[in-house]
């Protein structure tokens, strides 16, 4: 009898201790499925209530970038390619180089032409067709990028003057949007071009046509590494790094900036959208300037482990 009783009792906890869990389980997700509504019928002032402690929804601090991570020679097809994600965000970077004439205004030079382009494949937000305005917006950015920085010298570029020069078409597709595109692309942009190999050209004298070498290859001289570190403000006074798509759609103004190895600024864009302070400005500058030390390490790992593994 004792160790009948024994047994009704052990097996009446084990009902009322799964009664306590199924009701602890339904209060959970009660507060969830209240949270998602809040979310969706108030999306800033859900994100106030997170900002106010210092935090964000995704449960990064202000200041905390996304993981990001990269990967090159991604195109077989490409004389030079990377991926890199950050976050959710993931952008792919191919480089083909072509023979041409050198522009009638810079005889001596090469050039470089990138194209981003946002598919809707990437989100929902964007539509079939001719390039949209962030997507025309974006590829104005690197391009101004390019020079402003001296990434690549574009002497280096050039085979014979007035006569026959490279031209690098960097077309840069964003494959998932999650926000933070600019600095995604400057990223990839970097990497795909470190890992850019170009034959050795030269002009036959009798002939006085181009001879390309494949069997030997060289790889681009890059003169600077910028790299961009994108912000964004809510109620005209916090600043955020690594902004979502959906804090992007919130807040008050955007802004990237972009500094080299040496800590010099390269760019500042700001598309409108709340004025900032010298005060607060500095800060996302500082803010670059590691952000700069990181990817610069990380990009020289990627690159090293690459020729490692060869």
């Amino acid at each position: 009898m004792r160790n009948n009783t024994s047994a009704s009792h052990r097996s009446g906890g084990r009902a009322r201790r799964s009664f306590y869990v199924t009701a602890a389980s339904l209060h959970v997700v009660l507060l969830n499925i209240m949270a998602a509504g809040f979310k969706t019928a108030e999306p800033l002032e859900y994100h106030r209530s997170f900002l106010k402690e210092n935090c964000r929804p995704d449960g990064r601090e202000l200041g905390e970038f996304r993981p990001t991570t990269l990967n090159i020679s991604s195109l077989s097809t490409a004389d030079g390619s990377a991926l890199v994600k950050i976050g959710n965000t993931t952008v792919i970077c191919g480089v083909k180089a072509e023979l041409t004439m050198p522009p009638s205004d810079a005889p001596n030079k090469g050039y470089i032409v990138p194209n981003v382009d946002l598919p809707p494949l990437c989100s929902s937000k964007f539509r079939p067709g001719p390039p949209g305005e962030q997507a025309q917006a974006a590829s104005q950015f690197i391009a101004d990028v390019i020079e402003s920085s001296d990434l690549i010298n574009m002497e280096e570029l050039c085979i014979e003057k007035s006569k026959l020069c490279w031209v690098l078409y960097c077309d840069i597709m964003c494959l998932d949007y999650d926000g933070n595109l600019l600095d995604a692309c400057i990223i990839v942009l970097l990497a795909a071009l470190k890992n850019a190999q170009l034959p050795e050209v030269t002009i036959n004298k009798d002939t006085d046509l181009a001879e390309v070498d494949i069997q030997k290859k060289r790889p681009l001289k890059i003169n600077r590494h910028p790299v961009g570190s994108s912000f964004a403000v809510f109620d005209d006074s916090i600043i955020i790094v690594d902004p979502t798509a959906e804090e992007e759609s919130l807040s008050t103004a955007l802004l990237t900036v972009v500094t080299d190895e040496e800590d010099r600024l390269c760019a500042v864009h700001k598309p409108g959208g709340t004025s900032l302070s010298s005060e607060k400005l500095q800060h996302c500058i500082n803010r670059a300037i590691t952000r700069n030390k990181e990817i610069s390490k990380l990009v020289g790992k990627v690159i090293e482990s690459t020729k490692t593994a060869k």
